[in-house]
């Protein structure tokens, strides 16, 4: 954004932007504020622009485990569990496993037990020569898609942990036997989205994801916590997906603890 969109945004002149980002002006706190929301800054980011500022923190952070956070976690629970027979899991800002749903686990076969030790990083997890990675047929392509994700978060907070698990996942190694990009991929996703493309027992599950996130949040915990679903992108993987969830009718539902 420049600083003349930003200085329109925020309704303030540019002479007067200029002045506060040179420190010639001292910005009231609702002029910090408002700026962080135009810039679209995380909260806890804001909470760091007022601090710079000589003001005090105004979003407050909780536990997940917190009793005034009962009914966002409950929520939690409810979507994850709604999604089956789809695989659905909740991720903090360092992409930290919070919960998954029954789906999930059965994904997971062959992964390294440590790396399934809480608190599992889903990331790590994904892209790890002896996580998922090589049971990813596209995996250059997921690779890509979910390192761009990471860079993105880390403009926008330059958070030390996630740098620090970029730089840690941008040196694993391709693993043996993976597709190269752009094979075996249907031309109807090429355009829409990027799949993510999972050899399974039960064949290549193909699948689409969405992200979703609490709704104007003002506490830091709820505004950094994501859930990723995930969609059939074909009818084999639907189909495969009902006949697992029938074989296993009875089972109990898999979760994590909250980290």
């Amino acid at each position: 954004m420049s600083q003349l969109d930003l200085a329109l945004d925020a309704e303030i002149s540019t002479r007067h932007l200029s002045f506060v980002e040179s420190g010639r002006s001292q910005p009231s706190r609702e002029m910090v504020l408002r700026l962080a929301e135009r810039l679209e800054l995380p909260l806890r980011e804001r909470n760091v622009l007022l601090a710079a500022a000589g003001y005090a923190p105004v979003f407050g952070e909780r536990s997940l485990d917190d009793p005034a956070l009962a009914a966002a976690r409950r929520a939690v629970d409810l979507i994850l569990k709604g999604h089956e027979p789809y695989p659905a899991l909740a991720i903090d800002r360092h992409w930290t496993l919070i919960a998954a749903n029954a789906a999930v686990q059965p994904l997971l076969t062959g992964c390294d037990p440590a790396l399934l030790q809480p608190p599992a990083n889903v990331l790590r997890l994904s892209l790890h020569p002896q996580g998922l990675a090589p049971r990813i047929v596209n995996w250059a392509e997921w690779r890509g898609h979910l390192l761009a994700r990471l860079r993105r978060q880390i403009e926008l907070t330059a958070d030390p942990v996630l740098l620090g698990l970029a730089a840690e996942i941008e040196q694993f190694p391709p693993p043996d036997g993976v597709t190269p990009k752009g094979q075996n991929r249907e031309k109807t996703h090429s355009e829409l989205f990027v799949p993510l493309q999972l050899r399974t027992e039960a064949g290549v599950l193909s699948f689409f994801s969405t992200t979703t996130v609490f709704g104007t949040p003002i506490e830091i915990t709820l505004s950094e916590l994501a859930l990723e679903t995930f969609f059939p992108a074909d009818d084999a993987t639907a189909a495969a997906l009902r006949q697992a969830t029938a074989m296993n009718a009875g089972g109990g539902a898999a979760g994590a603890k909250p980290a």
